[in-house]
């Protein structure tokens, strides 16, 4: 077993499993990327990275400040950086902010470092859950609820595009979507042994 192999491997129900691709979590604010995302990790023994807190942490900076002051563009040349950067270390679970997998070439680095797993949630969950948050800088619109529905149906088409897929309903425990994560990954050999 390679040292990635043998560090990143923990018990799950009893078997073993090891992670040998960084999983990175894509889909819409609200989706669940960072909890289920953190949940994951602690149960796969990996480490959890948030791509929007290494972004916040080397600008010193939250991401609406650094959208309010340097602009869209800028934040997402940032967003790539820090995504190149940590697709380069050793297998862990990434959260991403909404508009990572937008980029083409953000998708082909994940798919080609890592594997992507959107967490698909429909409007009225995603709704439900950003609509109290004052956090999310594309949201600050007269119309909120119409620019969240608008973002959604620009980017499901490319959310569609990453390695798998798993339903984020509204209704599941971060525990039950771990679940679900973990039995989607392992339909890749490549990126999860269980034993």
């Amino acid at each position: 077993m390679s040292k990635i192999e043998h560090n990143s491997a923990k018990t799950i129900d009893g078997g073993a499993a090891a992670l040998h691709k960084t999983v990175v979590m894509v889909g819409m604010m609200g989706a669940g990327k960072t909890a289920v995302g953190r949940a994951l990790a602690q149960r796969l023994g990996v480490p959890f990275l948030d791509s929007d807190a290494e972004i916040e942490s080397a600008a010193n900076m939250s991401i609406p400040e650094i959208f309010e002051r340097d602009g869209e563009a800028f934040f997402r040349d940032r967003e790539s950086r820090v995504i190149a950067r940590l697709l380069e270390g050793a297998p862990c679970v990434l959260s991403t902010g909404g508009g990572a997998f937008l980029a083409e070439a953000n998708r082909r680095m994940i798919s080609e470092h890592g594997v992507s797993v959107w967490l698909k949630a429909d409007l009225t969950v995603l709704w439900n859950r950003v609509r109290h948050k004052d956090t999310r800088p594309l949201l600050r619109t007269a119309d909120p609820r119409a620019t969240l529905r608008a973002l959604y149906e620009a980017r499901v088409p490319l959310y569609s595009e990453a390695d798998l897929c798993v339903i984020s309903d509204g209704e599941t425990s971060i525990e039950q979507m771990v679940d679900r994560v973990i039995a989607a990954l392992a339909t890749r050999k490549d990126v999860l042994e269980l034993s």
